[in-house]
């Protein structure tokens, strides 16, 4: 085994303690894998924690985290040397915090954990460490710390880098902070501050703030947006050049620190774009692309056809037929998703299938209440009045966007469409204790991925899309938008492919021939009315699309599934790390 060229990996992050999304599937995938242990003698996950929230808390010490505390002093365990005690007691008397130390796995690998609990910290420590950040780095605190989220970063910094700093001491060598996204900015401004001369500090953009604002705020979407950035940037222009100032957006204010990093990681070929667009100080760096991993697993035609069998008998349960295909959206319910992409498309999709005599049943995952609902709530409403084909907005059922993307894009399409239904299970998980009686007994979460025929995720603001793609593998035909960052990496593990239709990009972006424009300003007036003329001709072509590589056969699903893991293989969370991460992070010293 080679020797690790890098000695102590710091990884800073919201997520440190529980996987709440992206970021933390990212770590699970990062540093469960052979190439990362191999080359990482040591690694720390660190962030914060918060006792006045029960939720956090509960899911932080439940068995199934797998978190093995070390120092937890007001659980009376102290299992580290007695100098790292000393020096975790001496820092939570300076600070008025609380330390939590341990092992958690992550992708079934266990690594160390560095939890700092700032709730009661000492507001003069504070004030000394914001006047350092306007001082050395020009950031004006008092100006976001109304800010809930701002104000707990800002706060961990210098408690958690003191006890990183003990910890750090036991590892010489080549020491690197990954800051990823705005959270860890701070920290490594600390570490920066401090000591300089000890670290490499890398910044990760798991997105780009801003642009997910100035998409998602516009009706033009990405649409406008990203053909504004693709000409503002020929033009030399920046973000705030086309939108106006951005510096009352506390995370803009952050990203723009992170220029100063050593480093510079992007999840996706478009966030390289939208960093040199949202500021001058990227515009000449050496970002470097680091793609998430998919899941790639190798199944059997037959492991496939039997869940997408439980699949089929969970529509016959629901509606009373066996579907001819099974499509799919697993999702966050947000708005940058784009879910009514999806029922456009299906509108001419459904034309076809009825033409053809085919049935189609479309599940849509997807839940604004991110713990979903209780088990009774669905098991009461599945009896009263046949959730989740049906909903109601007056008892908790429907919320947020959930009620007018019911009421006014799905059931519409219920109502005319011949040959598909679509159904919102806003629950989260996927089984009978969790989504109601109708559901196969036998049925697993995995059951969806596998079975599945079309995944959709035509988003407008996508950097990765990790979700998008997870059904790759098992030979579904994948449905992202053109903006989605996956797109790139699977264009690359499948430049060789003589064909490979498993993939099929939806284009709501490059403007149609009779939509002239030459600066960037022009970009700036496309709006709802544009959108929606690109979408209803674009989502067309993607319907027709689906429809000539739907697979009819056991050979045509066996194909797709051959392609499909092939390309997976070339995707996994091995190649990441040994392909882009390793380099990215071992070519600066």
């Amino acid at each position: 085994m080679p020797s690790p060229s890098i000695d102590l990996l710091v990884h800073v992050t919201h997520e440190a303690g529980v996987k709440v999304g992206g970021i933390g599937a990212v770590l699970n995938g990062l540093l469960g894998t052979e190439a990362y242990q191999q080359a990482v003698r040591r690694t720390i996950v660190v962030g914060p924690y918060n006792v006045d929230h029960p939720e956090e808390m509960a899911r932080l010490f439940a068995p199934s985290n797998r978190f093995r505390l070390l120092y937890a002093p007001d659980r009376n365990i102290d299992l580290v040397s007695h100098n790292l005690a000393d020096a975790f007691r001496a820092i939570e008397k300076t600070y008025h915090v609380d330390i939590l130390y341990g092992l958690r796995p992550f992708g079934g690998v266990e690594h160390e954990v560095l939890l700092v609990n700032v709730t009661q910290i000492d507001r003069s420590q504070v004030q000394a460490f914001k006047y350092f950040l306007w001082d050395q780095f020009g950031l004006d605190v008092a100006r976001y710390e109304s800010n809930e989220e701002f104000r707990r970063f800002v706060e961990l910094a210098e408690p958690a880098y003191a006890a990183l700093y003990h910890l750090a001491e036991e590892t010489p060598g080549h020491r690197i902070i990954l800051a990823h996204e705005w959270m860890g900015v701070p920290l490594a401004l600390a570490a920066l501050g401090r000591d300089a001369s000890l670290w490499r500090t890398f910044f990760y953009a798991h997105e780009v703030a801003t642009a997910r604002l100035l998409v998602e705020q516009h009706p033009g979407h990405d649409t406008r947006f990203y053909n504004a950035l693709k000409l503002a940037l020929h033009e030399g222009h920046t973000l705030s050049d086309l939108f106006g100032p951005q510096d009352h957006f506390f995370k803009h204010a952050l990203l723009a620190r992170a220029a100063l990093f050593d480093g510079v990681l992007a999840v996706g070929d478009l966030v390289i774009d939208e960093l040199r667009f949202a500021d001058k100080a990227f515009a000449n760096r050496d970002i470097q692309l680091v793609y998430n991993g998919v899941p790639s697993a190798a199944i059997t035609l037959e492991e496939k056809k039997r869940s997408r069998m439980r699949l089929q008998q969970y529509a016959r349960n629901l509606f009373g037929f066996s579907p001819d295909f099974i499509f799919s959206h697993v999702t966050r319910f947000v708005l940058s998703k784009g879910l009514w992409r999806d029922v456009r498309v299906l509108e001419h999709l459904d034309r076809i299938l009825a033409r053809a005599g085919k049935t189609a049943v479309f599940f849509i995952l997807s839940s604004a209440e991110p713990a979903g609902r209780s088990p009774e709530q669905v098991y009461q409403w599945e009896q009263a009045y046949g959730w989740p084909v049906h909903h109601r907005s007056d008892n908790g059922d429907l919320i947020g966007l959930e009620t007018d993307f019911y009421f006014n894009v799905l059931t519409p399409f219920n109502q005319q469409a011949r040959a598909i239904k679509a159904v919102l299970i806003n629950q989260f998980g996927w089984s009978r204790d969790r989504c109601g009686l109708r559901m196969p007994e036998d049925m697993q979460f995995m059951d969806l991925r596998q079975g599945t025929d079309v995944e959709f995720g035509q988003s407008i603001y996508e950097p990765f899309g990790i979700a998008q793609v997870e059904p790759l593998s098992f030979g579904a035909l994948c449905v992202p938008s053109n903006v989605c960052g996956a797109v790139g990496f699977v264009q690359r593990a499948t430049k060789d492919f003589s064909e490979f239709p498993n993939i099929i990009i939806a284009d709501y972006v490059t403007p149609p021939p009779s939509l002239q424009m030459t600066r960037a300003e022009d970009a700036l007036r496309i709006d709802q009315t544009i959108r929606d003329h690109i979408e209803a001709k674009r989502s067309k072509r993607v319907a027709e699309a689906i429809a000539m590589y739907l697979p009819l056969t056991d050979n045509e699903m066996k194909k797709l599934l051959s392609l499909g893991q092939a390309a997976g293989e070339r995707m996994s969370w091995e190649v990441v790390v040994t392909s882009y991460l390793l380099p990215a992070l071992e070519n600066i010293h």
